[in-house]
């Protein structure tokens, strides 16, 4: 039997995807979360194998979440269901630790064949985001787009910026100071060459990276 918690901060969404696995047979919803505090106590208090994750929740959440689940129990797998395109997250979720990502929109025809993948200790990535960790992995691998060589805080700040939110709103939202996320949106202006909020907007469209709208 598979053991499986749901962590994602829309209610709906978890009851769908408990209504898509219920029945099936080798899978079993042990636990759900609605933000990266839960999700942590889940993984300190309860035995499961698989945990389905957004990647957008209250507090803490992304990359560091999925580092930090990493850390505290190494064995555990780790699903992503996100509704950002597999360009924009793919290749760092799988840096910091998570067995595979998937999109929201995909989850409903392959969800359950992507569990026991997972569960059985493969992989569930697409063939672009293996060749995107391929090509990563060689040397001079450091000449790719300038938006890859940001750090995963510096991505989620650049994500959050080109949404529209504001310094404050951001330091909120991630639950850091001000002059963090400031420090922060200096260092990826600079590493992405450009000067402004507009600069920062158009190297987003250039490189694909705002999500499509609903």
């Amino acid at each position: 039997m598979i053991r499986i918690v749901i962590a994602d901060d829309h209610t709906i969404v978890r009851e769908g995807l408990s209504r898509l696995l219920d029945g099936v047979g080798d899978c079993e919803i042990v636990g759900e979360a609605s933000d990266g505090f839960e999700v942590l106590q889940r993984v300190r208090s309860m035995e499961f194998d698989v945990l389905l994750l957004d990647m957008s929740m209250p507090g803490k959440s992304g990359m560091e979440l999925i580092k930090q689940v990493k850390s505290e129990r190494p064995k555990l797998r780790i699903l992503v269901l996100s509704m950002h395109e597999e360009r924009q997250y793919a290749v760092r979720a799988i840096r910091a630790g998570a067995s595979g990502y998937m999109t929201k929109e995909s989850a409903s025809r392959q969800l359950v064949a992507a569990i026991r993948k997972v569960a059985g200790g493969g992989a569930v990535i697409s063939a672009e985001v293996a060749e995107q960790l391929a090509l990563a992995a060689m040397p001079r691998a450091d000449d790719g787009p300038p938006h890859t060589l940001l750090s995963d805080r510096e991505y989620q700040v650049f994500r959050l910026l080109i949404s529209g939110k504001g310094v404050s709103e951001i330091g909120t939202e991630l639950n850091v100071s001000v002059k963090t996320v400031s420090t922060h949106k200096t260092h990826l202006m600079h590493k992405l060459g450009v000067a402004n909020q507009t600069e920062l907007v158009h190297y987003s469209i250039k490189h694909r990276l705002g999500d499509a709208p609903d």
